[in-house]
C-alpha cells in the first residue's frame, strides 16, 4: 500500500517455506543460468528479458525527466540561472530608478502626462527593471549552461549527433546495470533493510491467503514473501521479485490481509519495481547526490539544520522536486489504481475500502506541491470513489451496469508482454533507428565532404589553379582579408604570367579545437615544396548545424624597390620613392619595371608559398639596352657635331677649343675622330657618359690669327672627352654636357 522513499535502499532475504501453487504448477526454471538468478519473477512473461523489458519501456515520461534532469545538468544550470537573475535584477533595479532620465525634455514637460510619466518611471522604473532582469538572468543563465557543454561539438552535426547518442547510451546502460543490480542484489538488499523470512506461525496465517489472493488473479506462482517487524504501521510493498509485509498486518482481519496482497501482486505482476529501478538508474548520479540532504534531514530533523541543508544542496533538491518526481509519480499513481483494480477482481473490494478508510485518517491536505503533484498515491477518497465503480467482468455478466461502470479483467490488469521487442516496438525502434541511421549518415557525409578542413585546403588551392583571386580571398579568415586590395590581388592571379601550385596534396591535418594546422605538399615554379597552412574553425554556422574552416594565413607582402612603371604578372603597381609592398597570395609572380630606348628591367620569378609571412627585398635593377648604347652614341655624336659646326675658337658647353695668345679671324672644326664613351646608368631614363683617357676623340681646327708679322694660317689638333648625363625626355635621348 504504501510506496516508500524511491531513493531508499530495501532489500530481502532467503526465501520464505516453500509452498504448493495456487493453481497449476510452479513456472520451471530449467537450467538456464538467467531464469535462476530471476527466480520468483512475476509469471506471463515468456523470460526474464521480456519481463525486463515490459518495465523499463512502461515510463517514458519518468525516464525522459531523468535523463534531461540529470545528464543535461540540470541542476547546474538552476544554479546558474539564479544567479544571473539576481545579478541582473540588481542591474535592472539599479538602471530602471534611471530610465525617468533619458524621457524628452518636451514629454516630461507635457500636462498631467509629463507628471504621470515622470511618477510611474520614477517610483516604478526600478521594480521594473528589476523583474525584468531577473527574468532575463534566470533564462539566459539557465539556457547558457544547458549548452556550453556541447559547445566544443555543435558545429559538427557528426560529432553532436554522436554525443547526444552516447549520452542516450550512456544513461540506458547505468539504468539498466542499477535495475539488473536491485533485482539481482533484491534479497541481500532487503535483509539489510530488516525485512526477514516469516515465521511458521506468520507463515500459516499469511501464505494460504496469498495463495488465494494469486488464485483468484490467475497467478499460477507468488513471490517470496517476506516481512518486517513494525507493530505501528500497516503496509506492505512489492519489488521486483518479494512482497514485504510489517507484523502489525496480523492483527488485521483475513479480508483486509486479502486486499492488501492482492494489490501487492498486482504491483509485482505487472514489474512497477523494475519500472521504477530504471528511472531511478537512468537519474542515478542525480539521485546519489539527492539521498545525501535526504539521509541528512531525516538524521538531523531539525527548521535550522533543513535551511543549512537547502541552501547547500537546493539546485539538487528543486530538480528532483520539480523535474524528476513529478514525472515519474504520475505513472507510480497510475499503478495504484490498477493495484485496486487487482483487489476488486480478486473479491476483496470490501477489504480495499476498509484499508483506504484506515488510511485516510492519516492523510493531511494536499495543498503544496510535494501532497499534490510529487504525491505516489492518490488520495485515498479519489480511490474510495474509484472502487465503487469498479466491478468484475464476471459479476456484470460482461455488461456495463452503466456508463460509470469500470470492468475488471485479468487481460485489463495484465495484458501479453509479447516478445523481447513486439511487432510496435520493433517497428518504432526500427522507424527511429533508420531515421538515425539515415540522418546521421547524411550529416556525416555532409560534413565530410563540405566542411571538413581539408576540404577547405582543396577549394583554396583549386581557386588559385583556376585563376580565381576573388574565391581563394573569400577562404581566407575575415580577420585576414581585412585591408587588402581585393581587387589587385585578383588582377595579379588572373594575369598570365601568373603560376599557381600544382601537385597539390595534403599530408596531414592536426587539429586541436577551433584551431587545425594542415601539412601540404606540392609544386612551385619546378621545385617541390612543403608548407603549413592554419586554419581556424569558423563562429556562425550553416543551417546552424555545419561549422565551416577558415584560412588564417594571410598573402605574403612582397617589398618592392621605387621603381617607375613596376608590374606584377603585368599589373602595375603605383609605387612611391619609398618603394612599396604588395600582398600576393601562393604561387609565381613575374616582377617587371619600366623598358625604354635606354634601359630594361629584366623580368625576375618570384615564388610565394602558402604561410609565408614575407618575401626578401627585391631588387629591380635596369640595364642598358644595345640599341641604347647606340642611340647615346648617335645622340654624343651629334653633341659633337653641334659644336664643330661653330666658327668659334672655343664653342660653348663644348669639350675642345682653340687657345694661342693670338686673335683668331676665321676658324673651322671638324671631327677628326669620335671620342669612345662610356655609360653608367643612373635611372631607367638617365645616365652618365664619360670618356676614358685612352679612348678620347680628336677634333681639327684650321684658320687665320692676326699678328706682329701680319696673317698667318693654322691648322691644328685637340684631343677631347666628353662627359655628361643623357636623359630619355619625351622618348628621345638628349646629351646634357656637364657632370650634373
Amino acid at each position: 500500500m504504501r510506496d516508500p522513499d524511491p531513493d531508499q535502499v530495501r532489500p530481502a532475504i532467503e526465501e520464505p517455506p516453500a509452498g504448493n501453487p495456487p493453481t497449476g504448477p510452479q513456472p520451471t526454471t530449467g537450467s538456464n543460468r538467467i531464469e535462476q538468478r530471476f527466480a520468483n519473477r512475476p509469471p506471463g512473461y515468456p523470460n526474464a528479458l521480456v519481463w525486463l523489458r515490459a518495465g523499463i519501456m512502461r515510463d517514458w515520461r519518468g525516464v525522459l525527466g531523468a535523463f534531461v534532469a540529470t545528464w543535461f545538468y540540470v541542476p547546474v544550470a538552476l544554479l546558474a540561472a539564479v544567479y544571473g537573475a539576481f545579478s541582473l535584477a540588481v542591474i535592472g533595479l539599479i538602471g530602471g530608478t534611471q530610465v525617468a532620465e533619458s524621457v524628452p525634455q518636451e514629454l516630461r514637460d507635457a500636462p498631467l502626462i509629463g507628471g504621470l510619466i515622470d511618477a510611474f518611471l520614477t517610483r516604478s522604473g526600478g521594480v521594473l527593471g528589476g523583474f525584468i532582469g531577473f527574468g532575463v538572468g534566470f533564462l539566459v543563465g539557465f539556457l547558457v549552461l544547458l549548452v556550453l557543454p556541447w559547445r566544443t561539438v555543435v558545429d559538427e552535426p557528426a560529432t553532436l549527433f554522436t554525443g547526444l547518442a552516447g549520452m542516450v547510451a550512456a544513461a540506458a546502460l547505468v539504468g539498466l546495470l542499477y535495475t539488473l543490480y536491485r533485482v539481482l542484489l533484491e534479497p541481500w538488499l532487503l535483509s539489510v533493510s530488516g525485512a526477514r523470512r516469516l515465521s511458521r506461525r506468520e507463515t500459516e496465517r499469511l501464505r494460504p491467503i496469498l495463495y488465494d489472493c494469486a488464485q483468484r488473479l490467475g497467478l499460477p506462482s507468488v513471490p517470496r514473501l517476506l516481512i518486517e517487524d513494525n507493530t505501528v504501521l500497516t503496509n506492505a510493498r512489492a519489488y521486483s521479485r518479494h512482497v514485504v509485509v510489517t507484523t502489525s498486518l496480523l492483527t488485521e482481519s483475513d479480508e483486509d490481509i486479502a486486499a492488501l496482497l492482492s494489490h501487492e501482486l498486482v504491483h509485482w505482476r505487472t514489474g512497477d519495481e523494475v519500472t521504477s529501478a530504471f528511472v531511478r538508474g537512468v537519474a542515478l548520479p542525480l539521485v546519489l547526490i539527492h539521498a545525501v540532504p535526504t539521509w541528512l534531514m531525516r538524521t538531523f530533523p531539525h527548521p535550522v539544520t533543513d535551511f543549512v541543508i537547502f541552501v547547500f544542496f537546493w539546485p539538487v533538491l528543486l530538480t528532483m522536486k520539480y523535474v524528476v518526481l513529478p514525472l515519474h509519480s504520475r505513472d507510480v499513481r497510475a499503478a495504484e489504481y490498477r493495484a485496486d483494480a487487482g483487489a476488486v477482481l480478486a473479491g476483496h473490494a470490501q477489504g480495499m475500502r476498509d484499508m483506504l478508510e484506515q488510511r485516510k485518517s492519516f492523510e493531511s491536505g494536499r495543498s503544496g506541491w510535494d501532497e499534490a503533484v510529487c504525491a505516489t498515491h492518490p488520495a485515498s477518497e479519489l480511490r474510495l470513489d474509484r472502487l465503487e465503480r469498479l466491478s468484475p467482468v464476471a459479476e456484470a455478466g460482461g455488461v456495463r451496469a452503466d456508463d460509470d461502470t469500470i470492468l475488471v479483467s485479468s487481460a485489463d490488469l495484465f495484458p501479453g508482454p509479447g516478445s523481447v521487442a513486439n511487432r510496435q516496438t520493433l517497428v518504432v525502434a526500427g522507424a527511429l533507428a533508420l531515421v538515425c541511421c539515415l540522418g546521421g549518415t547524411l550529416l556525416t557525409v555532409t560534413q565530410w565532404a563540405l566542411f571538413r578542413p581539408q576540404v577547405v585546403v582543396g577549394d583554396y588551392f583549386s581557386a588559385l589553379d583556376d585563376h580565381d583571386g576573388r574565391k581563394a580571398l573569400s577562404l581566407l579568415d575575415p580577420d585576414v582579408r581585412a585591408g587588402l586590395d581585393g581587387d589587385q590581388l585578383a588582377a595579379m592571379v588572373g594575369a598570365k604570367g601568373y603560376q599557381p601550385p600544382s601537385d597539390v596534396k595534403v599530408t596531414s591535418m592536426e587539429r586541436d579545437g577551433d584551431e587545425a594546422v594542415a601539412t601540404v605538399a606540392f609544386t612551385l615554379a619546378g621545385q617541390q615544396v612543403t608548407s603549413e597552412l592554419p586554419l581556424r574553425r569558423e563562429e556562425s554556422a550553416t543551417l546552424g548545424l555545419f561549422h565551416g574552416w577558415r584560412i588564417t594565413a594571410g598573402p605574403t607582402a612582397l617589398s618592392l624597390p621605387g621603381v617607375p612603371g613596376l608590374t606584377v604578372n603585368g599589373v602595375a603597381v603605383p609605387v612611391t620613392e619609398e618603394g612599396a609592398v604588395v600582398a600576393l597570395l601562393p604561387g609565381a609572380y613575374t616582377l617587371g619595371g619600366e623598358s625604354n630606348a635606354l634601359s630594361e628591367t629584366p623580368a625576375q620569378l618570384v615564388a610565394v608559398r602558402p604561410g609565408q609571412d614575407n618575401v626578401p627585398d627585391v631588387q629591380l635593377t635596369p640595364t642598358l639596352t644595345a640599341t641604347g648604347q647606340e642611340a647615346a652614341e648617335q645622340s654624343v655624336r651629334q653633341y659633337l657635331d653641334a659644336c664643330a659646326a661653330t666658327t668659334v675658337a672655343a664653342p660653348e658647353n663644348c669639350p675642345f677649343r682653340f687657345y694661342n695668345g693670338a686673335p683668331v679671324q676665321k676658324i673651322a672644326w671638324k671631327i677628326i675622330e669620335y671620342p669612345k664613351i662610356q655609360m653608367e646608368l643612373t635611372g631607367p631614363t638617365t645616365a652618365r657618359v664619360r670618356t676614358p683617357y685612352e679612348t678620347q676623340g680628336s677634333a681639327r681646327a684650321t684658320g687665320r690669327t692676326a699678328g706682329f708679322y701680319g696673317i698667318t694660317p693654322f691648322t691644328e689638333d685637340e684631343t677631347f672627352g666628353v662627359s655628361g648625363v643623357l636623359s630619355l625626355v619625351d622618348g628621345k635621348l638628349t646629351f646634357r654636357a656637364g657632370d650634373e
